[in-house]
């Protein structure tokens, strides 16, 4: 099986690779702990708008983001079906953007989460359940992945981006996957409020060592 829109996410990884290596300095820190095959989910840090283009741009393969459908305007929602990916209403059960993720990490794809949500101070300090469901319905590894260095304010020239040519660091942690609970509760509240502490310790632990290493 292949994951919807495989080659559109492998075009999206090229257009990546060359806007961001053209405007920053991205240092790319353990991306051999990204599974080469078969399905995996990466889950990244969230403080400025550049975290899911820097990734995209630095991941050793193709990544589908679930992105809030409000980007999904005009030419702009053309360009992000085309190179793969979801559109998600963050304000109810989005029932098709679930089918999608599902669907991508079934035909082995790589599915990118930001598991805070939305913007934050990027510390993984408010998790939600999402995460944890994909991870528990796919059985696929979760690797964590740090961002740092993109809400860095000195030195910008346009105030809203990064510094042109700083430098970001992507710091891959090893890979994980999450256990259920009980027989055939992998999906009830108490495997998923469980599951979620597990992955946030994991994060959070990532995170730290990332900054350790990185000196960020």
């Amino acid at each position: 099986m292949t994951e919807p829109g495989a080659r559109g996410a492998a075009t999206g990884r090229r257009i990546a690779i060359g806007l961001i290596r053209g405007a920053f300095r991205p240092r790319v820190l353990g991306a051999w702990r990204v599974p080469e095959r078969g399905p995996a989910i990466l889950a990244i840090n969230h403080t400025h708008n550049v975290d899911g283009p820097v990734l995209m741009g630095t991941s050793p393969r193709p990544v589908h983001f679930l992105i809030k459908k409000e980007a999904f305007v005009g030419p702009v929602g053309s360009f992000l079906r085309g190179i793969g990916q979801v559109r998600v209403d963050r304000q109810s059960t989005d029932r098709a953007a679930v089918t999608g993720a599902l669907d991508i990490l079934a035909g082995g794809g790589v599915l990118g989460i930001f598991p805070e949500g939305t913007r934050t101070e990027g510390d993984f300090a408010a998790l939600r359940a999402g995460l944890a469901y994909f991870a528990l319905r796919s059985a696929a590894p979760v690797v964590p992945v740090a961002v740092l260095g993109s809400n860095e304010r000195r030195g910008r020239l346009v105030p809203a981006l990064p510094p042109l040519r700083g430098r970001i660091d992507v710091v891959f942690g090893d890979p994980f996957t999450v256990a259920g609970e009980g027989p055939g509760g992998r999906r009830t509240r108490s495997a998923l409020d469980g599951a979620t502490v597990r992955i946030q310790e994991r994060l959070t632990a990532h995170l730290k060592d990332a900054r350790r290493l990185t000196g960020r």
